[in-house]
C-alpha cells in the first residue's frame, strides 16, 4: 500500500503534548501588588492543546477515532485525566504515568468583566515527555496534532538532526504515514523561531493565532489595535514558505483566515456575540484549532471548516473552563444563525 493510499485509509486523531487541571477562579479584576481581588466562583477543567482538542471534538460528535498521548502524575488529578477521556470515548492508549512528578495543573484567573485570563502554571510530567513513547505504527489515526511547543521543556529541547525534539518527533509521524499539525502557547519571548521554526518543516497543517504566528514570521499584522488584513495574508503565506505543506489558519479576535499551498483562501468573521454572552476565554484557541482539524479530517471545504472552527470558538466562549461550553455541531453551527457576523457587544 503506497503511503498517499495509507493515509486515505486512516481514520481518527491521535494528539499529544500538554496534558493540564485548570482551576478556573472567576475574580473582579486582576489586582496589583500586594492588593485584594475577589473570588466569585472556582471550577474545574481540562487544560492543554491535546486534551482540549480531543474533548472538544467528542463533545462535537466526532465520529472517528480519539486517541491521546503524554505524561500524567500517579495523582488524583492524573487518575481524572484518564478517567475523563474514557468517559469521553477518547483512548488514553499512549498516556503514561511518571511517578516521580506532579500532573500538570494551572491556576486560571479570569476577570468577570470581559473574561481576561492570566496563568499561573505548573509544568510538572508534561516538561519530561519527549514523545518517544508513541509507536505510530500502533494507531491508525489520519492526524497527529502536537502541542504546545514552548510549554513542553523535552519536547523544545535540542535535536542534532531536526533541530527540536519536536520537530523530529513530526517528521516520524509523517515517515509513518500520519498528517501532522501544531499549536503553541503564546509567550512574551523570542523562542519562536528556534523552536517553532524547524517544526514547521514537518507541519502539513498549521493553526495558530496573530500573535504567535507574528512572533514567528517576524511580521506585524495590526497598525495599532486595526488588524492589517494584507499583513495577516502576507503571515500565512511566510508560514508555507517556512514549511507549512498543505494549510496554514490564524485567528484573532475579528475572526480568522487561512490559505492552502493550491492558492485557496478564505475569510472568517466573529460572530456578534450580546453583551454579558463571553465568560471565559480559557480554551477558545483550542476550541478553533478542533474545529479546523474536525473539517480537515472530514475534507470539507476551507470555508466550512473555518466557520466550524469560529463556532466551536463561540461556544467555548459561553463557559469559564475550556471545554465545558462545547455542544454537538450542529449546535455549534447553529450559533452563526443564532448571532450572525459582526461587531459584538461582549
Amino acid at each position: 500500500m503506497d503511503q498517499d493510499t495509507q493515509r486515505t485509509s486512516r481514520r481518527g486523531m491521535l494528539a499529544g503534548g500538554n496534558w493540564i487541571i485548570d482551576q478556573v477562579k472567576m475574580i473582579d479584576v486582576y489586582p496589583k501588588h500586594e492588593n485584594l481581588a475577589n473570588i466569585h466562583g472556582q471550577s474545574q477543567g481540562s487544560g492543554g492543546s491535546p486534551y482540549n482538542v480531543l474533548l472538544d471534538l467528542a463533545k462535537m460528535g466526532a465520529e472517528f477515532p480519539l486517541q491521546g498521548a503524554g505524561l500524567v502524575g500517579k495523582d488524583a488529578l492524573g487518575q481524572y485525566i484518564l478517567d475523563d477521556c474514557r468517559r469521553n470515548g477518547i483512548d488514553p492508549k499512549f498516556i503514561a504515568v511518571n511517578e516521580d512528578a506532579l500532573t500538570s495543573y494551572t491556576d486560571v484567573m479570569t476577570e468577570k468583566e470581559g473574561g481576561r485570563r492570566t496563568f499561573f502554571h505548573c509544568r510538572g510530567a508534561n516538561a519530561t515527555w519527549d514523545g518517544s513513547d508513541i509507536d505510530f505504527s500502533a494507531s491508525d489515526c489520519r492526524i497527529f496534532h502536537l502541542g504546545y511547543l514552548l510549554l513542553l521543556d523535552a519536547i523544545d529541547a535540542e535535536d542534532p538532526e531536526y533541530g527540536t525534539r519536536g520537530a523530529a518527533l513530526l517528521a516520524t509521524a509523517q515517515d509513518a504515514g500520519l498528517k501532522t499539525s501544531l499549536d503553541v502557547v503564546s509567550e512574551d519571548s523570542d523562542r519562536f523561531a528556534r523552536i517553532v521554526g524547524p517544526a514547521l518543516k514537518h507541519v502539513d497543517y498549521c493553526i495558530l493565532n496573530e500573535i504567535e504566528a507574528s512572533k514567528v514570521t517576524g511580521i506585524a499584522v495590526r497598525d495599532g489595535d486595526k488588524l492589517n488584513e494584507s499583513a495577516v495574508e502576507q503571515t500565512a503565506e511566510r508560514l508555507m514558505e517556512l514549511g507549512a505543506r498543505e494549510m496554514v489558519a490564524i485567528h484573532f479576535p475579528e475572526g480568522a483566515y487561512a490559505c492552502r499551498a493550491g492558492g485557496e483562501s478564505a475569510w472568517q468573521g466573529s460572530l456578534a456575540l450580546p453583551k454579558g454572552y463571553v465568560q471565559g476565554a480559557a480554551g477558545a484557541g483550542d476550541a478553533f484549532c478542533a474545529g479546523v482539524l474536525f473539517g480537515i479530517h472530514e475534507e470539507w471545504s476551507l470555508e466550512r471548516s473555518l466557520l466550524i472552527g469560529t463556532c466551536a470558538a463561540t461556544a467555548c466562549l459561553s463557559n469559564p473552563t475550556c471545554t465545558d461550553g462545547l455542544r454537538s455541531l450542529d449546535e455549534c453551527l447553529a450559533l452563526a444563525e443564532q448571532f450572525g457576523v459582526g461587531e459584538d457587544e461582549a
